[in-house]
């Protein structure tokens, strides 16, 4: 079911989704290896889709650690709120990561140790990327990390302009393979 589901909303929503299929497990484990989770105290997910990343972040947390999950896509934001909308120290945001500040005004969070993206950044509108990508790179400041995944390195120059630091690696496992960016400033 969540293939289809995914599909679905691919169809509907091309630019916006990105991808025809949910991201792999392993894409999940790579995307995630990165945070040191016993030391992080909110982490937040923009793009969540039917919730791979979401699921692996879940399970590392620490209890306290708080979890924000951004997604835009009513349908998504749906079933990711009926997985893991009662857990404690998890919100489900239905909403655009362009408003990060605004949602971590609104549940007080001063400091972001990690930004986990499983947004299509090559298909979003480009005023819209750099919008998402400097709040981005303002809340994380100094100490922070962005983590996103791509299908292509065709995006890694226009990171650039926004983190100064950036590591990538192939993950060959995903369909089609990707490449995870870890950014900082």
């Amino acid at each position: 079911m969540n293939a289809i589901h995914f599909i679905r909303e691919y169809i509907r929503h091309p630019r916006s989704v990105g991808a025809v299929i949910p991201s792999s497990r392993q894409l999940a484990k790579q995307i995630t290896t990165p945070i040191s989770f016993d030391e992080a105290s909110c982490i937040i997910e923009y793009g969540a889709g039917t919730g791979v990343f979401t699921q692996e972040l879940i399970s590392n947390k620490r209890p306290e650690t708080l979890l924000l999950v951004i997604e835009a896509n009513e349908s998504f934001y749906k079933t990711l709120q009926s997985k893991y909308g009662h857990l404690e120290r998890v919100h489900i945001i239905h909403g655009s990561a362009e408003h990060v500040a605004q949602y971590m005004h609104q549940y007080e969070v001063s400091k972001v140790d990690y930004i986990v993206s499983g947004l299509p950044f090559t298909s979003l509108p480009a005023a819209l990327s750099s919008l998402i990508l400097g709040q981005t790179a303002e809340v994380l400041g100094q100490e922070g990390k962005f983590i996103t995944f791509q299908y292509s390195k065709v995006k890694h120059n226009f990171f650039r302009t926004f983190f100064a630091d950036i590591q990538i690696k192939k993950v060959h496992y995903n369909v089609p393979p990707a490449y995870v960016f870890t950014c900082s400033l």
